[in-house]
């Protein structure tokens, strides 16, 4: 039983997470508003980032609410998980909250890898099939800030840009060994 709860706790509130961390990124590199992503992700997520956004003021132009419910919804899934699996809080409580708490925006870390991985794989995907789709400048977006990073000092090959392939490699990269070690790093706090 507490198998199948994780996997719901897992599924809803990792999309709820997914969500707002996607909300708060696309309002961050200042994606077109009028598109059908941020659309239904506002009407999806409005609920809480609202009222929360009464209470968490944003810095810089940036929606630390909308940040701060995806950690809470990552850390809320965490100790969930933690107590489902029959591991207990005990006698060093204040320790596994740090762990928990570390572990959530270790998550929120690794979900925005798999964000900007997605967004750069459809966007070269849809550079080929449909360049002037409805997509593109929602893509192009969510993109720009790394793929410019590239673009800027690598040249087309042939005509084709490169620079998706570079921040793909490094995605991938670092989701094979920096997140790990400190996944593992943070398991004895737990």
């Amino acid at each position: 039983m507490n198998q199948a709860l994780i996997f719901l706790l897992n599924t809803f509130l990792g999309l709820f997470s997914l969500a707002l961390l996607t909300r708060f990124y696309l309002q961050a590199v200042r994606a077109p508003a009028r598109n059908p992503l941020s659309q239904f992700l506002a009407a999806l997520t409005d609920f809480i980032v609202r009222p929360t956004r009464r209470v968490v003021p944003g810095l810089w132009g940036y929606d630390l609410s909308t940040l701060l419910l995806a950690w809470l919804t990552e850390l809320l899934l965490a100790g969930a998980v933690h107590a489902l699996s029959g591991r207990s809080f005990g006698p060093a409580v204040g320790s596994v909250a740090v762990g928990l708490m570390l572990f959530a925006a270790l998550n929120l870390v690794k979900l925005f890898i798999y964000i900007l991985m997605v967004a750069v794989f459809a966007q070269a995907i849809l550079s080929f099939v449909a360049p002037r789709g409805p997509a593109t400048a929602v893509l192009a977006a969510l993109t720009r800030p790394f793929l410019g990073l590239f673009q800027r000092r690598i040249p087309p090959v042939g005509g084709v840009d490169l620079s998706p392939l570079f921040v793909l490699v490094i995605c991938q990269v670092l989701l094979i060994w920096p997140v790990p070690a400190l996944e593992q790093a943070l398991k004895p706090m737990l």
